[in-house]
């Protein structure tokens, strides 16, 4: 029995079709993910000093796919840190994240993100000659609700990473410094790489318990790569002697 040549061909035209509109949709999906916008991220970082061996660490983070607009993500971070010796610090803690993934504020049908998270790090100093380096193993249990605009129904799941990150600091001068590091992340469940962070920064040190760093960090996903610009606050009062007993 012959093919009808005019219906293969009707075929081959949806079939074409289909593609191009998979293609264009696929693309205009690319174009909205701000991947070519250069974000900026807001930073405070804080650990505050309570007694000999014991500090409270505070962070708050405000993240934007544009600089400064099209807000991306808050994270904001707390934990206990117990100071081994000078070189040495353990920390256990709890964030919270609220991750909006549009990238253009026209799009009402995107789901949020809302993360609680627990994780425990331990962090290593040493020194070699002026370069002063930072070992940072972070372990993290990550409790996420995704939650649609257009029902009333969420999704719950439960995910677990590991992080390691070197950092190196090159002092200039007694108020200027420089600041790199290279942080990976491992998911501990499908998809091993979840992404990569290079950061370099200039650093400038305001008071003896205080700096603030103007960086740019290159975060590669599996997918994807954003640039962002980072203003980081940091803050590190000595509070041991509110604390003390009388």
């Amino acid at each position: 029995m012959k093919e009808n040549p005019l219906k293969t061909e009707n075929y081959r035209m949806r079939h074409f079709i289909g593609i191009l509109f998979l293609f264009i949709t696929t693309l205009g999906m690319a174009q909205q993910s701000g991947e070519d916008e250069t974000g900026i991220w807001f930073m405070y970082f804080g650990m505050n000093r309570v007694a000999e061996r014991w500090s409270v660490h505070t962070e708050a983070q405000f993240r934007y796919y544009d600089t400064p607009k099209n807000f991306n993500q808050l994270l904001l971070r707390t934990g206990a840190n117990y100071h081994i010796n000078e070189n040495a610090i353990a920390t256990v803690g709890y964030a919270f994240i609220d991750t909006d993934p549009s990238f253009d504020s026209a799009e009402i049908f995107v789901n949020n993100l809302k993360e609680h998270r627990i994780f425990q790090q331990f962090i290593l100093k040493n020194k070699v000659w002026e370069f002063l380096f930072e070992h940072r193993y972070r372990l993290e249990q990550r409790f996420l609700t995704v939650e649609n605009p257009n029902s009333p129904f969420f999704d719950e799941r439960t995910e677990h990473r590991a992080r390691y990150r070197i950092q190196m600091t090159l002092p200039l001068t007694d108020t200027f410094f420089l600041n790199f590091y290279d942080e990976l992340f491992i998911n501990l469940q499908d998809n091993l790489f979840g992404q990569n962070r290079l950061y370099g920064a200039l650093g400038v040190h305001i008071t003896e318990n205080s700096n603030v760093q103007f960086g740019w960090l290159r975060n590669q996903f599996s997918t994807a790569v954003f640039d962002r610009f980072q203003i980081g606050f940091f803050y590190n009062p000595d509070l041991r002697g509110i604390f003390k007993k009388r």
